[in-house]
């Protein structure tokens, strides 16, 4: 950017001296599946892997696209009326029925604990159209997210297309995308769902197929299962622990539960997540035009080891001050920017802002009076 040609390096650069941070565990992982993750929140810092950009068959994690997709639509309040098409989809269902209508939130809350494939094309055919129009959201949204392993041929993962896959690495993503939204989060953290039942006297009762969230791991706050014969079982989870929050995903794995509770642990034992970077004023920028008005708008907070915690460092580098910057007016809004490293490798830059003096656009409520007072005066005295 033009902004930073002319740069001037505070003097101080901050290498941190992270307390508190673990003892390394044993950070040894074996999982069975063909492809796994695992990925911290906040930061996006891969933890482990294996080959996680080989792409293969998702099965039902897909519908976390579905879920995402129909969450953002703002129309979780609309009711939807099923069609012919939604209950003869095949596989896992919530047993809708034809012309029947059902509240959007409920459909979603049906597709992700229960895997209902009829509820993912009942979703996609009132938030797309179509199967068609829905599917290309939902490949629009995987560009827009950075998936670019990935492509979407139908909204509930079955063995009926051949050109639907992702990676390992892009469902994290869609994950950690998706977590950021409240609503998402609160749904796939539920573990039993009521939905109206319009042709019968009791409610339906959903409960959560995800087994680390109901019954296996007390750690875990949400995810999405997934099985069909081509893709063998498939799964997602998150969990967090003491403010560090994690993302697994496996994909072909026959023994996924234990493979997730595994990584967790490992990652649990072995990382913490520290704020690198604090919201705020900048305090190091002690002199000059700076002093106590440049700040960040945002913290940055990074998962470490013990080994990593002498190697961090923040640079803040800052526009040289002009002689024509005579009142705060005159300073650009972004003056700078806060960068991390991380082993001498950059993992994070952050926009420092100028903190400009609130300008009264009227004057004070006195000197406001005391004009008046003078116009009035002025007045007589001119008869």
């Amino acid at each position: 950017m033009k902004l930073f040609k002319k740069l001037v390096i505070l003097s101080i650069t901050l290498t941190f001296l992270l307390v508190n941070v673990p003892h390394k565990a044993d950070a040894a992982i074996s999982v069975s599946a063909s492809s796994a993750i695992l990925m911290e929140q906040d930061s996006g810092r891969v933890l482990y892997g294996k080959e996680a950009n080989t792409k293969r068959r998702i099965a039902s994690i897909t519908k976390i696209m579905t879920a995402i997709l129909a969450v953002e639509s703002d129309k979780l309040d609309e009711m939807v009326k099923v069609s012919g098409n939604a209950i003869r989809a095949e596989g896992s269902s919530i047993y809708l029925q034809e012309g029947e209508k059902i509240k959007l939130e409920d459909l979603v809350y049906g597709l992700m604990l229960r895997s209902g494939n009829d509820a993912a094309v009942a979703i996609a055919e009132h938030i797309g159209g179509s199967l068609e129009g829905f599917v290309f959201l939902m490949n629009q949204k995987a560009e827009e997210i950075g998936m670019i392993n990935t492509h979407f041929e139908n909204p509930h993962g079955l063995d009926d297309h051949e050109n639907h896959y992702s990676t390992a690495f892009d469902m994290a993503i869609l994950t950690r995308y998706a977590m950021e939204n409240e609503m998402y989060k609160k749904i796939s953290g539920t573990k039993v769902h009521r939905a109206p039942n319009p042709n019968e006297s009791w409610d339906r009762v959903w409960n959560n197929k995800n087994r680390l969230l109901t019954q296996l791991y007390d750690h875990t706050t949400g995810g999405k299962t997934g099985y069909t014969k081509r893709a063998k079982r498939t799964l997602v989870t998150t969990a967090e622990k003491d403010g560090l929050e994690l993302i697994a995903v496996t994909l072909n794995g026959p023994d996924d539960w234990n493979d997730h509770i595994q990584m967790y642990e490992t990652a649990f034992k072995t990382y913490e997540s520290v704020e690198i970077l604090s919201e705020g004023s900048i305090e190091e920028a002690d002199e000059g035009i700076y002093k106590n008005k440049i700040y960040l708008k945002g913290h940055y907070s990074y998962p470490v080891t013990a080994e990593e915690k002498e190697n961090f460092k923040v640079e803040y580098q800052l526009i040289t001050p002009k002689d024509d910057w005579e009142e705060s007016a005159d300073i650009p809004d972004v003056v700078g920017k806060a960068i991390v490293y991380l082993n001498n490798e950059q993992i994070k830059t952050m926009p420092i802002y100028f903190e400009k003096e609130q300008e009264l656009e009227e004057k004070s409520f006195f000197d406001k009076f005391r004009s008046i007072f003078s116009f009035i005066v002025g007045v007589k005295q001119d008869g």
